[in-house]
C-alpha cells in the first residue's frame, strides 16, 4: 500500500470550501478554555462542512497561534461567531428553528448508541461544555435534550475535542443522508 500525497485526497482550498455545501450542523463551544481544544474542534469541523461553530463566553477566538496549531487553518475555512452568552445563543438558534442538544451526562439523555431511534433533523446545534464543569446547567435546560456517549471505564469522562470528533461523526452520518 503506497500513502496518497496532499494532492490525490483532492484537498479543497478556502474559498472552495466556503462555497460548498454544508450538513445541517452547528456547533456551540461552552467556555472551553483549551486553545487546542478549540482548534481541534474547529479542524473535526472542517472535515465534516459543519456549518458554523458558535464560541461563547471564555472560550477565545482566531486569530490566535495557539488555536491554529491545532486548527491548521481550519479556523479559516469553517464559519465562526463569537457570542458572550451561550444561553442567548440556544435560545437565538432554537427561534430559528434549530434543534440544540447538549453533550452532556443528565437523566434520560439520549445513548449516542440509540441515536438512530431518535429523529433528528436539520438543522441540528450541539453543545460542548467546559472541560471541568461540562455544560451549564442554565444552558442544558434551554436544549431539546441531551447526547450522551456510552463510557465503560472508570472515568466517564472524556476530552472535549475527543469527544467533539464522536458526535460531529455520528451526526455528520446522520444529516449528510438527508
Amino acid at each position: 500500500m503506497e500513502k496518497r500525497t496532499t494532492e490525490q485526497l483532492g484537498r479543497l482550498s478556502v474559498e472552495e470550501y466556503r462555497q460548498a455545501p454544508k450538513v445541517s450542523l452547528s456547533i456551540i463551544l461552552d467556555n472551553i478554555r483549551s486553545l487546542n481544544n478549540i482548534g481541534s474542534i474547529f479542524r473535526t469541523s472542517d472535515a465534516f462542512r459543519v456549518e458554523r461553530i458558535y464560541l461563547c463566553g471564555i472560550t477565545a477566538t482566531p486569530p490566535h497561534r495557539d488555536i491554529h496549531k491545532t486548527a491548521l487553518g481550519a479556523e479559516e475555512s469553517v464559519e465562526w461567531q463569537y457570542c458572550e452568552d451561550t444561553c442567548q445563543c440556544v435560545s437565538a438558534l432554537k427561534a430559528q428553528g434549530t434543534h440544540v442538544y447538549a453533550l452532556e451526562q443528565v437523566h434520560d439523555s439520549i445513548m449516542l448508541d440509540q441515536l438512530d431511534e431518535t429523529p433528528l433533523s436539520g438543522p441540528v446545534a450541539i453543545v460542548f461544555g467546559n472541560e471541568i464543569d461540562g455544560v451549564q446547567q442554565e444552558v442544558v435546560d434551554l436544549c431539546d435534550g441531551c447526547i450522551e456517549i456510552p463510557q465503560f471505564g472508570t472515568k466517564h469522562s472524556l476530552n472535549v475535542s475527543c469527544a467533539g470528533a464522536i458526535i460531529i461523526w455520528e451526526l455528520f452520518k446522520k444529516l449528510h443522508k438527508q
